[in-house]
C-alpha cells in the first residue's frame, strides 16, 4: 500500500509539472514543489492565471 502512495504522489508531481509548463511556469520548480505539498500545488497551478511569455528572445 505504501508503494502505491509514492507512485501516486510522483504521478501527481509529473502532472503538475505539465500543467505549470502549459501556464508558462517552470516545470522543474513545480515538480519539486509538488513533491513537498502535492495536491496544494495542483490547486495553486489551476487557480493562477497563465503568465505572459517573455518577449526578450
Amino acid at each position: 500500500m505504501q508503494e502505491q502512495y509514492y507512485v501516486g504522489w510522483g504521478t501527481l508531481a509529473l502532472i503538475n509539472a505539465g500543467l505549470a509548463q502549459a501556464k508558462n511556469r517552470s516545470g522543474l520548480n513545480w515538480f519539486l514543489l509538488s513533491l513537498l505539498i502535492g495536491p496544494l500545488a495542483t490547486l495553486f497551478i489551476v487557480a493562477w492565471d497563465k503568465l505572459e511569455p517573455d518577449s526578450d528572445a
